[in-house]
C-alpha cells in the first residue's frame, strides 16, 4: 500500500482547494488546478449543488393555480 501524499503546510492567508483539499494557487483560486475548477463547474452544470429549502417543488407543467376573482 502506498503512503498518502503529505499535506503541504499552508502559508499565511492561503486556503485549501474545496475539491481535493490541496493548497490553492492564485491562478485558479479558490482551487489548486484547472482540473479541480472543471470538476466544480461540472457539478454546477449537473445541478449537484442545491440549497436546502422548505418550499414545495415547482409544477413542471407550468400550470399555476389561481384563485377565482
Amino acid at each position: 500500500m502506498m503512503p498518502k501524499d503529505p499535506v503541504t503546510p499552508l502559508t499565511a492567508g492561503q486556503r485549501r482547494c474545496p475539491i481535493c483539499d490541496k493548497p490553492s494557487v492564485p491562478r485558479h483560486q479558490p482551487f489548486c488546478s484547472q482540473r479541480c475548477a472543471d470538476i466544480d463547474l461540472g457539478r454546477w452544470l449537473k445541478e449537484s449543488y442545491r440549497v436546502p429549502t422548505d418550499e414545495p417543488p415547482e409544477d413542471p407543467s407550468g400550470d399555476t393555480e389561481r384563485e377565482p376573482e
